[in-house]
């Protein structure tokens, strides 16, 4: 059975939208989607913003209602793939975004050899399933690397996780700048070293 669950602001205010069951595809609660927002608010309009490990679309498709530019999902797993895209179609989305049905690694690896490259993104939000600790540390030093070409100058990094699990503050060249927590959960927000999160 598919969870409920509603868009907060924007253009598709109060709609509703689906989450495949299950914690590999655990979706970012509307509480905490609410707070990520309000920070992310004073740059969110025209931004271009990549939604890794993204399941429902729950988070880029938020970043659309409420303004983003362009939004990249990037998601492997067939059910929340199916989801993900009837939420958009639900909605009535059919531009602004594009999906990648791959591993966030093997999207991250590619995006340094792609020809042309992609454009570089100024918002990059990342919800691995909490059980794959791993993934933090491993997506974090590709987003961070010179040659990715996935991160706009300033750009912010914002990473969900346990409240309990303890995230580095650096990564490469990205240092956190900020960490918010909420019940069970919390938001670490990275920003490259020398620039601050708003």
């Amino acid at each position: 059975m598919l969870l409920a669950m509603r868009i907060i602001a924007g253009t598709y205010r109060s709609r509703a939208i689906e989450a495949p069951p299950g914690l590999s595809t655990r979706p970012t609660s509307d509480r905490l989607r609410e707070t990520l927002f309000n920070v992310l608010a004073p740059r969110i309009q025209n931004t271009l913003f990549l939604d890794l490990y993204a399941g429902s679309g729950a988070v880029g498709i938020e970043a659309i209602s409420r303004g983003a530019a362009h939004v990249t999902f990037v998601e492997r797993a067939p059910a929340a793939l199916k989801v993900l895209r009837a939420n958009l179609a639900r909605l009535g989305i059919r531009s602004g975004f594009h999906i990648h049905s791959a591993s966030v690694g093997a999207f991250l690896r590619s995006s340094s050899t792609t020809i042309p490259k992609p454009a570089p993104h100024e918002v990059v939000f990342l919800d691995p399933p909490y059980d794959a600790a791993q993934e933090y540390a491993a997506t974090l030093e590709l987003l961070a690397r010179a040659d990715s070409g996935m991160l706009a100058p300033g750009a912010l990094v914002v990473a969900e996780h346990r409240r309990k699990q303890i995230l580095k503050e650096r990564y490469g060249t990205l240092k956190r700048t900020r960490l918010l927590e909420q019940g069970d959960a919390a938001l670490s927000f990275y920003a490259a070293e020398g620039e601050a999160a708003d």
